[in-house]
């Protein structure tokens, strides 16, 4: 879905403000602009949960590799003005500013020629792709997988050999006890 999204032809251009977290943060990165509020924040806590990134693991493109490391390994919040400073966002400008500031840079774009701006985010997005943004994502997202079929495994294991999703498929998703009806 994300990258089909990136693929649009036309230009995309994000504004995020308050928290931009996993789910988010693939929203915002498909984008080709960012225009973040101050008191924006970016996070990308899923390793906590055994998992190597989200989805659309764009981050060793959208920051630099010890960056996008620091980031995942301690799970920690991105305030917007270092989003900035390491070139994930464009622009940080104060929330009451940011409608007003996200529709200038987007009235700003749309004066420009369309087949120039197709071309040109088709260009750009060759050039990440040549980078190995494609084949990076297709590999993370095996591991991603990998990491789900994982903490399965740990959670039947943990749970005495009980396979919890087929409990939650039985129980249409409220999980049940053993000796539950269902269980």
């Amino acid at each position: 879905m994300c990258r089909r999204r990136r693929e649009l032809p036309k230009p995309v251009v994000a504004s995020v403000q308050g928290a931009c977290v996993a789910g988010g943060l693939m929203l915002a990165w498909i984008c080709d602009l960012i225009v973040a509020s101050e008191d924006a924040f970016f996070a990308d806590p899923v390793v906590r949960m055994g998992i190597p990134g989200v989805e659309y693991f764009a981050h060793p493109w959208v920051m630099p590799p010890r960056i996008a490391k620091e980031f995942l390994y301690t799970g920690d919040r991105m305030s917007a003005r270092r989003a900035y400073e390491v070139g994930m966002v464009n622009r940080v400008v104060p929330r009451a500013e940011l409608t007003d500031s996200t529709f200038d840079v987007a009235h700003r774009i749309a004066e420009m020629p369309r087949m120039g701006l197709a071309l040109t985010k088709r260009a750009v997005n060759q050039a990440e792709d040549l980078q190995g943004l494609h084949t990076g994502m297709d590999a993370v997202f095996g591991l991603h997988h990998l990491a789900h079929a994982h903490n399965a495994e740990t959670a039947r294991d943990a749970l005495g050999g009980v396979d919890i999703h087929a409990m939650l498929r039985r129980s249409g998703g409220r999980p049940s006890r053993p000796g539950e009806a269902g269980a």
